[in-house]
């Protein structure tokens, strides 16, 4: 069920299944200024654990947050002579958590994708870290932390030359925010008002812990698996029967 994040229309918004959740009066957080302010932290740390667990997840699909108004990716310039490139933030300044794929403008102004490597284990390495005399277009790239090392040293100047495909930070809700939504899949909402319940319900030993701590467990496992089956748009492969005749 998708969720606003603070309806006291319908008293159907994640802030109310919270004082819902933790025993609060109705409006006890929504209309109480210095409890919106800490809960909205909670539920956006909670909303950031949601994304973690579908960033883990190891689907097809790429999760990203669907309040972003762009695709995650950036490109910047590709500099003549230029190896390394780091990436702390997109275009609107959201913090980058990984690098998943990297293409290249090829002369002709084309992208091709080129492909990682893991330094301290490929063994076909040369040109890496040693041998910085190898010119050309880069086809392949070694990842640090946010930042790129490509296997050639660029013999061009490119505009807008990397295009780099990131996993970035989800949006944050503020304590005006009412009708805005989770960027997560909506089927998977309820978990965000658990999960921000959590820590309260623990060190207050409400009664109802035990079924919260339960309930967060089983989201984060149809999150995994929500993220984990839901593929990219690929072509259906159909493969011909051969029938034998008698």
């Amino acid at each position: 069920m998708s969720l606003q994040f603070n309806n006291t229309t319908t008293d159907a918004g994640i802030i109310q299944v919270i004082e819902q959740t933790c025993g609060f009066q109705i409006a006890g957080i929504s209309g109480n200024p210095t409890l919106l302010k800490q809960w909205t932290g909670k539920v956006n740390r909670a909303n950031d654990d949601g994304f973690s667990l579908a960033f883990e997840s190891g689907g097809k699909w790429q999760p990203d947050d669907s309040n972003h108004t762009d695709y995650p990716f950036i490109k910047t310039n590709m500099v003549l002579g230029q190896r390394d490139y780091t990436f702390t933030t997109d275009e609107q300044g959201n913090l980058i958590f990984d690098i998943y794929k990297v293409m290249v403008k090829n002369p002709s102004g084309v992208y091709d994708e080129i492909y990682p490597v893991d330094q301290q284990s490929d063994k076909d390495m040369s040109g890496f870290y040693s041998g910085l005399n190898q010119t050309g277009m880069p086809s392949r790239y070694d990842k640090t932390a946010n930042g790129i090392f490509l296997d050639a040293i660029p013999s061009y100047n490119s505009t807008d030359g990397l295009k780099v495909f990131i996993n970035r930070e989800a949006t944050r809700f503020t304590t005006s925010d009412t009708t805005k939504m989770s960027g997560l899949d909506g089927r998977v909402h309820e978990y965000i008002p658990l999960k921000a319940s959590y820590a309260y319900a623990r060190d207050k030993h409400l009664a109802n812990f035990p079924d919260i701590a339960r309930d967060i467990v089983m989201w984060e496992s149809k999150i995994k698996k929500l993220y984990r089956d839901r593929g990219k748009d690929e072509p259906m492969i159909i493969t011909p029967i051969t029938v034998n005749s008698m």
